[in-house]
């Protein structure tokens, strides 16, 4: 995906804060933190929204969870921390390439905001 933004910050075109990379995930600081710690983990590959994963996904998507928690400890966020992820423009959905934010370090309400 030549034009997605997150596509782009894996092959290394434009800069980003990261902080893990492997073969299947990448996890870079946002740059409009809404908490302290304010993570973005992604795949490597193109999935456009938490809705269109193929089948031969899981294995990748098992690996995406395991670095999530691999960075809330090593952030220390031992007190709690919210993971989410937006599912289409109507949810807030703005980079369509599957993402899911970390979010820790402060307490987080709900509703959110």
């Amino acid at each position: 995906m030549e034009q997605c933004l997150f596509c782009r910050i894996v092959a290394g075109e434009i800069p980003a804060e990261i902080v893990h990379r492997d073969e299947n995930v990448v996890v870079f600081k946002d740059i409009n933190p809404q908490a302290p710690v304010h993570l973005l983990a992604i795949p490597v590959r193109h999935i456009a929204r938490l809705t269109q994963p193929e089948a031969a996904d899981g294995a990748m998507l098992s690996q995406v969870f395991s670095v999530i928690q691999k960075m809330a400890a090593e952030q220390g966020l031992d007190e709690g921390f919210r993971v989410v992820t937006n599912c289409g423009d109507n949810a807030g959905q703005t980079v369509h390439h599957l993402h899911f934010h970390i979010l820790g370090k402060r307490c987080l309400s709900w509703p959110p905001g």
